[in-house]
């Protein structure tokens, strides 16, 4: 008899334990439990207007999706790979079903390899990483397309055997020598490419560039370059040496900055990529890709010339 009210007892006691766990508050226990929010994180590679302007469409998203909670994180410069492994690591621990990361480079595969194998799904955002075949998605402006975008509407301003210089982003990162070498394909020999420096998408290293550039060949023609960044450097060593107007400067990015010196004139154009359309794609493909649905292997989000004539569509 005594064993029989132990039991009974002890089934009571396991009955009751929830009940009392809802009566003391514990809303985290209980919502994770019976929640229908989808994590997933957002990984960016560092803070400027580009990636600010992605980050910031993906917050309308997540704003807009209450059954969707992104978790943020951003590294703190282009070449950060040891930050946005850190990230990584991080969202795996924090049990994210997806990540949309724009990659530092393919350093970060292996920790990237980590998250598949935890079974969260990555969708590639801006840039891909060749040859890693654990992404769901790559969601990405052509940039090879918009390399030659640049390489023809350059062609038709400067005069055959021209001298003019590249400035390269970060060498081996794939969408960054796309931009060079679609350029190359559609410029061909018109002119002379007498220098192409890699400034790593850095402004200071784009100014040294271009100074150094400048001071060598001083009758350089045109200026293009891989990023918006080191354009704005560029800028600055053409303005300091009295040649604003004289040298045709092109950009890819077409970054706040950039559309403020096609207002002004100092910049000729600048291949515009579509940073808000990479975001919401991104993060709502990722999202497709955590809850089992079919996504596109590659998301084209376009690419556009910005010039003077109609930068008033993208200020």
């Amino acid at each position: 008899m005594i064993r029989r009210v132990q039991k009974l007892a002890i089934v009571t006691l396991a009955i009751a334990m929830p009940l009392s766990l809802n009566a003391c508050g514990d809303d985290s226990n209980t919502s994770n439990a019976g929640s229908s929010v989808l994590k997933v994180g957002l990984i960016t590679k560092f803070p400027v207007d580009f990636y600010d302007t992605m980050v910031d469409a993906v917050k309308k998203y997540d704003a807009e999706h209450a059954d969707v909670e992104v978790i943020y994180g951003q590294g703190k410069s282009g070449t950060d790979d040891e930050g946005v492994i850190a990230i990584i690591e991080n969202m795996i621990t924090q049990n994210v079903k997806a990540i949309a990361v724009t990659p530092t480079s393919p350093n970060v595969s292996a920790a990237l390899d980590e998250a598949v194998a935890a079974g969260i799904k990555v969708v590639l955002i801006d840039n891909d990483i060749p040859g890693w075949t654990g992404k769901s998605s790559l969601v990405a402006t052509d940039n090879l397309a918009g390399g030659k975008l640049a390489g023809t509407w350059l062609a038709e301003k400067v005069p055959a055997g021209s001298k003019i210089a590249l400035l390269q982003g970060r060498l081996g990162n794939p969408s960054l020598d796309d931009r060079i070498k679609g350029f190359k394909e559609t410029f061909g020999s018109k002119a002379t490419v007498v220098a192409e420096p890699a400034t790593d998408c850095d402004q200071t290293k784009g100014l040294n560039a271009a100074q150094d550039i400048l001071t060598a060949h001083p009758d350089v023609a045109a200026i293009y370059g891989a990023c918006g960044p080191p354009i704005i450097g560029a800028l600055e060593a053409v303005k300091a040496a009295g040649r604003t107007g004289n040298v045709v400067v092109v950009g890819f990015d077409a970054a706040p900055d950039e559309l403020t010196a096609i207002t002004a004139g100092d910049q000729a154009a600048s291949v515009a990529q579509f940073p808000a359309k990479m975001g919401s794609l991104g993060i709502e493909t990722a999202v497709k890709a955590a809850r089992g649905e079919t996504v596109e292997s590659v998301v084209d989000t376009g690419t556009e010339m910005v010039t003077k004539e109609n930068v008033a569509r993208f200020s």
